[in-house]
């Protein structure tokens, strides 16, 4: 019985940790949080892990309800969150700063607690594990990743020092370059879902 709950776990965890990628995204947070003080990326960090557990454990208990109440798809918050990503990496491009006179309250809700953290990939996991294992168990998988990412971020802190101004906005560079290709990818993988794009690969 142990094995057989070992297995299940194992089999709810994984592709949370797999899709969340919580290393993936340190670069962005650090991006994110280059111009803060540590307490102010640590409140950042704080928020943006309880904005992802409370919007994946709202997902995983009413998600096709909101869905179907919305008329909202996967897709289209898959499009949504692309945009945001790409609006936000093109002002990093262009101007050297992705925000600006915004508190680390609203960076941590967007982009790092959704779409980083708990993006379409993300609720779309929640939402096909909820189908196949009993909520509890997806439940736990997912805070337990959500955990794992929020000390995966609070190491960030260390790597900034490693790496000083100079390594730290050079890497910002190449990293919000990244963004700007996962956030087409997002959009493309959104219009996709929707049946309005078609690509073969």
């Amino acid at each position: 019985m142990v094995h057989s709950w070992l297995r299940s776990f194992s089999l709810t965890f994984i592709p949370l940790f797999i899709v969340i990628d919580a290393l993936g995204i340190l670069p962005f947070v650090i991006s994110l949080s280059e111009n803060m003080s540590t307490n102010e990326r640590r409140k950042m960090i704080h928020i943006a892990s309880i904005t992802a557990v409370g919007l994946g454990l709202v997902f995983l208990f009413f998600g096709q309800f909101i869905l179907n109440v919305l008329d909202i798809s996967v897709g289209s918050f898959a499009i949504a969150g692309g945009i945001i990503l790409l609006v936000l990496s093109i002002k990093y491009m262009t101007t050297g700063r992705m925000v600006e006179a915004i508190k680390e309250e609203m960076v941590a809700v967007v982009p790092i607690g959704t779409p980083l953290t708990a993006g379409p990939a993300t609720i779309t996991t929640l939402l096909l594990l909820a189908g196949s294992f009993p909520l509890y168990l997806v439940s736990l998988s997912y805070i337990l990743n959500i955990l794992i990412a929020w000390g995966i971020f609070l190491l960030g802190n260390k790597i900034v020092s490693f790496m000083g101004k100079g390594g730290l906005t050079a890497a910002s560079s190449i990293f919000n370059l990244l963004l700007a290709a996962i956030a087409v990818s997002m959009i493309i993988r959104g219009l996709s879902i929707l049946g309005i794009l078609h690509i073969s690969i």
